[in-house]
């Protein structure tokens, strides 16, 4: 073992190797020297661990040059960035996992003008003096909502935190049972409200709330009354909820503001698509809500944040809150925000330009004709002498995701591969490992691609992540 051990080649030699071999050149020249000689050092104490536990015992295979290609691969996969792009084939178009909603063109450009020089966040340009980041996109915001004053911050929970912090800290909130929901990362509304330093108070039953248990549970310590949406799930079968115009009502009836958590929060009507008619934010306020929180990066189609809109007292004492300060949002995502706003003021415009719009609307007829044509690339690119591969499209369904509308279909038409030299998981596994990684859904004994949720600009990296991967899985299955 020890003799095994000597064999091992010294960092320094390794690194003179690797500078040496021209496909590691590129991207060690741009590397900081001590990541590449970590990378390096880990490499051989994995080897060392393999001596140890009896996997390598030829001091021959240890030699540089047989393992200058492995240290190679090693290595390039270390330097790869944590943070990358990744091909979404899934067909959820607010994909969670993988950063929600895509950033139209005018949304990245004004990105990259924010991030490129200075710019004026805190600067008032009519006076020279100091200003309000919050003004930035508060009129447009107002303007297409309705709203008399808004506020942004970092995320909707940063929003209902912020909400309940203000106006209901000390005092109990009002919420139907059925409302107490928990989306993604186990992020829970009654946890949300008890850091706040609100009481939650539990009305009605999981299925059925009425007028009346709100009504009885008002009492002097009552500080709001509220709704959440329940983001993804739905509850069907016998089941009844109180109107926002009653609650709105009964909330003034006795001094209280009526809060609206919409979560994901949509400014267009979907139902064309053959989405429900989920109420929209305009209208949640002209109903009588007098504060309505919701998503920036979800249904809306811009960057992550928590836009809270409503009643302009109320949004100036949210304001003067010292949370809002460690919970604000950043020059990029306020000019994110703001291009994206701007593409709303016209509906049609915001519809072709906004991706997440685009895929969400896009006609049955037109995804199948894509599939199609995706498939032909697939085929034609595919099967080769080395990688065989059955390739056909079949009718189903997409998602819209991100806790909207859950548990409605979006008609899509998926393009279904079947392998003949690997099995699926190992061709799922092989493609989270090329460049981009490449997503999609194991059903039917088919890896399917839903090109509801891939730009036609990506077919050609989709054929050759893989083609990559149908060869990395082939390769290891032999």
């Amino acid at each position: 073992m020890q003799n095994l051990f000597r064999a091992i080649p010294s960092v320094d030699a390794s690194l003179a190797a690797l500078h040496r071999a021209e496909a590691a050149l590129a991207d060690s020249q741009q590397t900081p020297h001590a990541l590449l000689r970590d990378l390096v050092a880990a490499f051989w104490d994995n080897k060392r661990e393999s001596i140890r536990a009896g996997a390598c015992k030829n001091g021959e295979e240890l030699r540089l040059e047989h393992q200058l290609p492995a240290l190679l691969e090693f290595v390039q996969r270390g330097l790869r960035p944590r943070f990358r792009s990744a091909l979404n084939a899934t067909g959820v178009v607010v994909h969670t996992n993988m950063g929600r909603s895509v950033l139209a063109e005018e949304a990245r450009q004004a990105v990259i003008r924010a991030a490129t020089g200075y710019c004026n966040l805190e600067l008032d340009l009519a006076t020279g003096g100091r200003g309000s980041r919050h003004a930035l996109v508060e009129e447009l915001i107002c303007r297409i909502t309705g709203a008399e004053a808004a506020l942004v911050v970092n995320n909707n929970a940063a929003a209902v935190l912020l909400v309940l912090d203000t106006f209901c800290k000390g005092g109990e909130v009002v919420v139907s049972r059925g409302e107490l929901v928990e989306i993604g990362g186990s992020f829970r509304i009654p946890e949300v409200m008890e850091k706040s330093g609100a009481t939650l108070r539990e009305v009605g039953a999981t299925n059925r709330t009425h007028l009346r248990d709100y009504s009885a549970a008002i009492n002097e310590n009552t500080r709001a009354l509220m709704r959440v949406h329940t983001s993804n799930y739905r509850i069907v079968g016998f089941h009844s909820a109180v109107s926002l115009p009653e609650l709105s009502a009964l909330a003034h009836e006795h001094g209280l503001p009526l809060i609206e958590d919409l979560g994901s929060g949509s400014l267009m009507d979907f139902s064309s698509c053959g989405l429900p008619n989920e109420p929209t934010v305009p209208e949640v306020l002209a109903k009588g809500a007098d504060i309505a929180t919701f998503s920036g990066d979800k249904v809306l189609g811009g960057p992550q944040a928590g836009i809270i809109t409503g009643r302009k007292g109320m949004i100036d004492q949210l304001k003067r809150n010292p949370l809002t300060r460690a919970l604000r949002c950043d020059k990029l995502c306020l000019s994110a925000l703001e291009a994206t706003l701007r593409l709303y003021l016209d509906p049609e415009k915001a519809r072709q330009s906004v991706p997440t719009l685009r895929m969400i609307t896009c006609p049955p007829a037109e995804l199948a004709k894509a599939a199609r044509s995706l498939a032909n690339k697939l085929r034609k690119g595919l099967n080769t002498q080395e990688t065989l591969c059955e390739i056909d499209v079949r009718e189903d369904v997409s998602r819209v995701g991100g806790g909207a509308f859950p548990q409605y279909d979006l008609p899509t038409t998926l393009v279904r591969i079947r392998p003949a030299g690997c099995s699926l998981t190992a061709l799922k596994a092989a493609l989270l490992e090329t460049v981009p990684p490449l997503i999609g859904r194991l059903e039917d004994d088919a890896f399917c691609l839903d090109p509801r949720t891939l730009d036609i600009r990506e077919y050609p990296d989709v054929l050759r992540v893989l083609r990559q991967a149908l060869d990395t899985a082939s390769r290891h299955t032999r």
